[in-house]
């Protein structure tokens, strides 16, 4: 676990893809292994062709985001064109972080990440919510 003391600088996209990887890391065998090939990518904020796919206007709204075909919606006749990816958008996750101020940066890290793997699981939004609400 990485821990970060807050020293007026942000931290960097490499120290929050560390968080993710280092979260990923953490997680039981048989949820990494049902997430082979799925890549984790950390990038500075959501593109515009991702938020227009959500109806999404304003990027500090969206942290994380699967994009792929959940596990539990593959066919065998399925051919990806692309790899399987949870996106992590670095400022949305720190807007969050200063504006909620109850929660630690790696925990708020993980909790995106485990969400949007969730999704790759095939679980939806209020699946997700049942075991963790996070919104309270």
């Amino acid at each position: 676990m990485i821990e970060r003391h807050w020293d007026g600088v942000a931290p960097s996209l490499a120290e929050i893809d560390a968080m993710a990887h280092a979260a990923f890391a953490a997680l039981p065998g048989p949820f990494r292994h049902a997430c082979t090939g799925l890549v984790i990518r950390v990038v500075e904020i959501a593109d515009r062709a991702q938020l227009d796919g959500l109806n999404i206007d304003d990027p500090l709204e969206l942290t994380g985001l699967y994009e792929g075909i959940a596990l539990t919606e593959r066919s065998i006749a399925d051919q990806p064109l692309a790899p399987d990816t949870v996106w992590l958008f670095r400022r949305a996750i720190l807007f969050e972080w200063v504006v909620r101020g109850d929660v630690d940066l790696t925990e708020l890290v993980t909790h995106v990440l485990v969400h949007e793997i969730a999704h790759h699981l095939g679980w939806s939004d209020d699946d997700i919510r049942a075991v963790d609400d996070w919104t309270l």
